[in-house]
């Protein structure tokens, strides 16, 4: 079941206007450690940070609240899975907000989409949930499989 979903669209250049203007005051308001270590090693450095700021206002629309009520730049952070996926994690005030929003008997995934074409950058996040029984692809046989039930 989709428990929220929130979209961002965020102009690179401004996004580089701002650390022009504010650097590190900006940087350690809004990034983690880790987004900014990611950011800092990537060719399109300001692009990535863009994707980044983009990917928190789509997760603070899709946890319903937009950035206000307590939700702080830094309680969402994106990260990437070894293959580059980019996801979602939520620390502080996001992350209770997402407990209340999920129903008992079920977990919370929130999938992350970024991409970036100058001068644009964009996020979308959507929030799942999933039912805490539900089987994973490791417990689903392959189609062609002769077990598999029909």
């Amino acid at each position: 079941m989709i428990l929220g979903i929130g979209t961002d669209l965020a102009n690179i250049e401004r996004i580089g206007r701002t650390l022009d203007r504010f650097g590190e005051r900006f940087l350690n308001r809004v990034f983690t450690d880790t987004e900014r270590r990611r950011s800092d090693n990537r060719a399109e450095r300001v692009a990535s940070y863009a994707k980044r700021w983009a990917a928190k206002e789509a997760c603070s629309k899709a946890l319903g609240t937009g950035l206000r009520m307590g939700i702080a730049w830094k309680d969402m952070a994106v990260s990437n899975l070894h293959t580059g996926q980019p996801v979602m994690e939520v620390t502080g005030w996001a992350k209770r907000r997402l407990a209340q929003m999920t129903p008992d008997g079920y977990t919370a995934i929130i999938h992350v989409s970024l991409t970036d074409d100058h001068p644009w950058a964009q996020a979308f996040v959507t929030i799942e949930a999933r039912p805490n029984n539900a089987p994973t692809l490791d417990s689903v046989p392959p189609s062609g499989d002769k077990r598999a039930k029909h």
